[in-house]
């Protein structure tokens, strides 16, 4: 099933029905193992047709001589109920979830294991006007991806790197009992998107308002943030979420526009029924939350932003910046979704530069799994137009603005001039190069120690 959904008897290549809807079954059936209902089955696979039953009997008939033999009757069906008997079926994702919860896994083991969590689960059989079958599929895609994240960083921890301080600063039990203890949920905005959040920890809530490139579980697997967000759930109720057309809310979109990220906040504080808390703004996610503080004063205790910008590169851009940014779109659209990590590596070089080769790697393949390559664009062209300038200096909460100094995405004049247009706003400048920051360099620390500071001293 990873992949293109192959059939093997007697290691022998079977030759699958035509149908699509056919196959669909049968793979429904083995990866389920357990008895279905027949009209439950009619509506996962027949929401239309006519005779839905009779479709169902012809594609069961489709699938009989598949699966059982002389001596075997696998398929079994009655009036009520259609099951699939799969004790003696080998399913290779089943059994690479099994080989993945191994301890002992060596680093060829694990190069093997990762190489097939990156096959598309069922690939080619999308059933698009059939929403309970496509929202299974989803489902079972968007859980392999999280095995793809996991074996990934387990991988990259078991790999000698460069750097003195290696993986050992990313402590992968933590961020496995904390991917374990947060609550992922849904809820939905105005238009109609489900938006995905989690909370973890207890304390002072912070709401991290979302910035693109986020996924609410492979996030906790991830050398460049995951140690900050595991410090600060220590102590604090930590609330993340992810932006639409992103991570796991909502891919297929409609509207992808600033005022649109602004309700999503909305949305997810309404949800989680919060009065008071700080609010962090990480990225465009700054010039996101500088606009819920303004409309929501009473809500936000401390608004913390980092590497920041209150006006998109389209503001005031010189012919030549506007021609080097939307080439950087059409590599986009071109090359985001392919295997070919170069595309991608024009990001991942930007954000942080001082990376070492098995970092590049986590966040090469991060990106692609994060969103789609048309909504990678759009999300570019959104940030591009973002402009809050003439709304700085109506923020009335108290403020901490956060920037590396030697960021080379945003330079750090940037973030000064937020912090000088915002109101009795504090400035803390990091020494690091990266618009993200490495957990494993130092500034990671001083970045949460500045949080905490800047918490208790406004009370």
């Amino acid at each position: 099933m990873l992949g293109e959904l192959q059939v093997f008897h007697n290691n022998l290549l079977v030759r699958l029905p035509a149908s699509k809807r056919s196959r669909a079954l049968l793979a429904y059936l083995a990866f389920t193992a357990r008895p279905h209902r027949r009209d439950r089955l009619c509506e996962v696979f027949w929401e239309v047709p006519d005779d839905p039953k009779g479709a169902l009997r012809w594609s069961l008939s489709k699938i009989r001589p598949l699966v059982n033999d002389a001596d075997t009757e696998r398929l079994q069906a009655d009036r009520e109920r259609v099951s699939l008997v799969s004790s003696d079926i080998s399913i290779d994702l089943h059994q690479l979830k099994a080989d993945s919860q191994r301890n002992d896994l060596s680093i060829a083991e694990l190069e093997s294991l990762l190489q097939q969590s990156q096959q598309p689960f069922l690939q080619g059989l999308d059933l698009p006007d059939q929403s309970l079958f496509q929202d299974w599929l989803t489902a079972e895609r968007n859980e392999l991806q999280q095995l793809t994240g996991k074996l990934q960083a387990r991988l990259a921890s078991h790999t000698t790197l460069s750097s003195p301080d290696n993986w050992h600063t990313i402590e992968p039990p933590a961020s496995r009992e904390l991917l374990a203890r947060q609550k992922v949920q849904f809820c939905t905005a105005h238009d109609g998107v489900r938006i995905a959040y989690a909370s973890v920890g207890k304390g002072p809530t912070i709401v991290k308002a979302a910035n693109w490139l986020s996924h609410l579980e492979h996030d906790w697997n991830a050398p460049i943030w995951s140690p900050l967000f595991r410090d600060l759930a220590a102590d604090h109720h930590f609330v993340r979420y992810d932006e639409r057309g992103n991570g796991l809310s909502d891919w297929d979109v409609a509207d992808i526009s600033f005022s649109a990220f602004v309700t999503d906040l909305e949305t997810v504080v309404d949800a989680n029924k919060l009065d008071k808390f700080a609010l962090l703004g990480i990225s465009q996610g700054a010039a996101v939350s500088i606009e819920y503080a303004i409309r929501y004063p009473e809500k936000v205790s401390h608004l913390i932003l980092f590497g920041g910008y209150a006006a998109g590169w389209r503001i005031g851009a010189t012919e030549a910046l506007t021609k080097e940014r939307e080439a950087v779109m059409t590599l986009t659209a071109v090359g985001w979704g392919t295997d070919n990590p170069a595309y991608r590596q024009i990001f991942s070089s930007t954000f942080m530069p001082d990376a070492n080769e098995a970092e590049f790697n986590w966040f090469n393949d991060f990106q692609r799994l994060t969103t789609s390559a048309e909504n990678a664009v759009r999300f570019l062209s959104v940030f591009a137009d973002i402009d809050v300038r003439h709304r700085l200096a109506q923020v009335k909460v108290p403020t901490l603005v956060i920037h590396a100094m030697g960021d080379q995405r945003i330079p750090i004049s940037v973030g000064r001039d937020i912090a000088a247009a915002i109101p009795n706003a504090e400035f803390v400048g990091l020494e690091s190069n990266g618009h993200l920051l490495l957990g494993r360099e130092p500034a990671s620390k001083t970045f949460v120690q500045a949080i905490r500071d800047f918490m208790a001293r406004h009370q």
